[in-house]
């Protein structure tokens, strides 16, 4: 197989300048892409076991629409249920065998919630609005004899056209990059501090809807940070103010081992003591007051947004694992990206696109960008050809989470 490949070979990719963003677990965006891509992983799980294939779904259209929520100090409640949208398509048959689509995502639906919000009453407090169809995409023509007309209706594996022959289902591109900048390493080790579980064990009130917002201009760094707290472990505003103080040190205990950066750090920045408005919540997150999130308007590949690198608009979570164009060359440039960076030593990005029905494993444009010279050439090629050749694997790895999506 021979790759249309172009390597742009630079002296230096990182800028003197960047914007790093990441919203964490328990922001309405990135709530939806994880609760699209466990959908997925579930849905797939499921008919592979049965069935023998992964049959053709994505769930990629799934919103969260917040709810109303009365909060006090000590106290809180929602006044009015989330409302959940899923959204999207699958397959509701296989041969003479109906598939329960709807019993099976409703109830991992309130699975997902009620693992992260244990003070829910997941069949009170959740509105599941139940949107999923099996309409099959433009191509199903009346009078044809191909398999499209039973796209999400098959009658065997042999109308899984995939199987035979592993097309791109989409006009589309997928990037990836490695390594992550500084800046980028610091904000995911911020949030990953502040989201995990043992930072909380003490720490009850600490929700997880955390937003942090990086910029550096050569090595000043500044960061601004949203931190919610959840007003049941919050007894009053000296108790709110001393949680904040307590984080902030230790988010410098972080900093300070980046010694040649200086830093600037700003946390819940509306905050107003005077009038007691704070980012005060039942749930740990904003997803219960009319906050909203849907998929594909939060975190990229590798769970940062960072504007000034090789970037895509595509929402890849929750779509399918096997043959979505932009999904699939997203994990596989990140892989083909990781592996040119262990070899070489030197940063790179990748960009894969795709031209709808055609190999999956043969991108009709390969773009690479690449901080050093033509000397590592051959390896670049060699690398991104391997890795092409067997993207096929990349599904197992999706469905153990083996990469970050969002």
């Amino acid at each position: 197989m021979k790759l249309d490949l172009y390597v742009d070979y630079q002296d230096k990719i990182e800028k003197e300048y960047e914007i790093v963003e990441r919203k964490g677990k328990g922001h309405p965006d990135t709530l939806a892409d994880a609760l699209g891509e466990q959908l997925s992983i579930y849905y797939s799980k499921y008919t592979k076991e049965r069935y023998g294939a992964i049959l053709h779904h994505n769930f990629d259209k799934v919103g969260i629409m917040g709810g109303q929520a009365k909060i006090e100090f000590g106290s809180g409640n929602l006044t009015q249920p989330i409302r959940i949208l899923l959204n999207g398509r699958a397959s509701s048959r296989f041969g003479n065998e109906l598939i329960p689509v709807k019993e099976l995502l409703i109830n991992e639906t309130r699975s997902f919630f009620k693992k992260r919000y244990p003070m829910l009453e997941v069949e009170k407090d959740l509105k599941i609005l139940y949107e999923v169809s099996d309409g099959s995409s433009p191509g199903a023509v009346d009078s044809s004899e191909g398999t499209r007309h039973y796209w999400f209706s098959p009658r065997d594996l042999n109308d899984l056209s995939e199987l035979k022959f592993l097309a791109n289902n989409d006009t589309s591109m997928g990037c990836g990059f490695a390594p992550y900048s500084t800046l980028e390493s610091i904000i995911i080790e911020v949030e990953g501090m502040l989201n995990s579980q043992e930072y909380k064990l003490n720490k009850p009130w600490l929700g997880n809807d955390i937003k942090i917002m990086g910029v550096r201009f050569n090595k000043d760094i500044r960061i601004t940070m949203c931190i919610p707290q959840i007003c049941l472990h919050v007894a009053n505003l000296e108790e709110y103010k001393n949680n904040i103080e307590g984080v902030r040190k230790d988010i410098l205990r972080i900093f300070s081992e980046y010694k040649d950066y200086n830093f600037e750090l700003f946390i819940n920045t509306r905050d107003k003591y005077d009038s007691v408005e704070l980012y005060l919540t039942f749930t740990g997150s904003s997803i219960e007051t009319g906050d909203e999130g849907f998929v594909g308007r939060g975190n990229r590949i590798g769970g940062v947004i960072a504007p000034f690198r090789t970037y895509t608009m595509e929402g890849i979570s929750g779509k399918n694992p096997v043959y979505h164009t932009g999904k699939m060359y997203c994990v596989v440039a990140t892989d083909i990206a990781s592996d040119i960076y262990r070899t070489t030593g030197h940063k790179c990005e990748v960009v894969l696109i795709g031209q709808s029905g055609q190999s999956l494993s043969k991108p009709w444009k390969t773009l690479i960008k690449f901080e050093g010279d033509e000397s590592y050439k051959e390896s670049i090629h060699e690398i991104a050809h391997n890795r092409l050749e067997k993207i096929s694997e990349c599904t197992d790895k999706i469905m153990e989470n083996g990469y970050i999506l969002a």
